[in-house]
C-alpha cells in the first residue's frame, strides 16, 4: 500500500521557462550583484550570458554522470565563473546567494495549477508528502515551499545540494525511506523526467512513478524512451494524482 507521495520541484511543482532576453538580463544582474560585494567582472552581459550557458551545461553533464552535486563555491569557481579566476576565498561567502539567484531569477518559475488542492486531497487521504529535488542552492526548495504555501504539507525535503547526491542515484531515495521509516513498496514519486525521476525511482525499487508532462524534459530525456524507460502513469495535471493513488491502493 502506498503511504507516501514525494515530488520533484522543477518541471513538476512548477514549470520553468527562459529566453535569450532573460539570460542576458540575468548576466547583468549577476555582474551588478557581484559589484555590490566589491567583485568586478571585466566582461559584457552578452559574453557572460554565453559563458554561463556553456559552463552550466558542462557542469550538468558531469554532475549527471557522477550523480553528485558539488558545493556551491566549487560550482561557481570551477565551472560557472571559471574564466573569471575569482578564487574560492572570494566566492565562498557569496556562492550560496549566487546559486539562489541562479535558480530563482535566471528562469521564470510558474507554479502548476491545482498545486494546493492536490496536496490537500492527498493529505486528506492519509498520504505523507515530501520533496526530492536536484538543485544547486541549498536554500531554494525551502523558499519555494514557503512561497507556494506547501510547508505544512511536506514532511521531508531532500535536495542534491543538501545531500551531495543527485537523482537518479537510489541513495537519495533511500534517505527519504529512512527519514519517513517506510519501505520502497510504500513509496510513490511524481516527476517530469525519464533521465532523473523515472530512472531514479526504478533504481530505488519504489512502488510507483508518475510522470507529469513538462516542455523542458525532452532534451534531457532524448533516447531514453527507446531504451524502455517508462513511468507507470503519464499525466498532464497535478489534479490527476489523488485518483491514481486511490486506484493503486484499492488494489491492495
Amino acid at each position: 500500500m502506498i503511504k507516501a507521495v514525494l515530488f520533484d520541484l522543477g518541471g513538476t511543482l512548477h514549470v520553468c521557462s527562459s529566453s535569450e532576453d532573460r539570460k542576458l538580463w540575468f548576466a547583468g544582474r549577476l555582474i551588478s550583484r557581484l559589484g555590490e560585494y566589491g567583485v568586478s567582472l571585466d566582461i559584457s552581459s552578452q559574453a557572460l550570458a554565453r559563458q554561463l550557458e556553456a559552463n552550466a551545461e558542462r557542469y550538468k553533464h558531469e554532475a549527471e554522470a557522477t550523480m553528485r552535486e558539488l558545493p556551491p563555491v566549487e560550482v561557481w569557481n570551477d565551472y560557472y565563473l571559471r574564466e573569471q579566476h575569482l578564487g574560492r576565498e572570494t566566492l565562498e561567502p557569496i556562492a550560496e546567494e549566487l546559486s539562489f539567484l541562479y535558480d530563482y531569477e535566471r528562469v521564470c518559475n510558474l507554479r502548476r495549477p491545482h498545486l494546493i488542492s492536490c496536496m490537500q486531497a492527498l493529505k486528506s487521504d492519509g498520504l505523507r508528502l515530501g520533496v526530492i529535488s536536484n538543485i544547486l542552492a541549498r536554500s531554494i526548495v525551502p523558499h519555494f515551499m514557503a512561497e507556494y504555501g506547501l510547508e505544512e504539507y511536506m514532511e521531508v525535503v531532500l535536495t542534491s545540494a543538501g545531500t551531495g547526491i543527485r537523482k537518479p542515484d537510489p541513495a537519495i531515495f533511500r534517505l527519504a525511506e529512512e527519514k519517513m521509516n517506510l519501505k520502497p513498496e510504500e513509496m510513490a514519486y511524481v516527476g517530469d523526467t525519464l533521465s532523473r525521476d523515472v530512472r531514479g525511482v526504478r533504481n530505488a525499487g519504489w512502488k510507483l512513478i508518475i510522470r507529469i508532462d513538462s516542455p523542458n524534459a525532452a532534451r534531457r530525456d532524448k533516447g531514453l524512451a527507446e531504451m524502455g524507460w517508462r513511468a507507470d502513469y503519464e499525466i498532464q495535471d497535478l489534479g490527476e494524482i489523488p485518483a491514481i493513488i486511490q486506484k493503486e491502493n484499492a488494489r491492495c
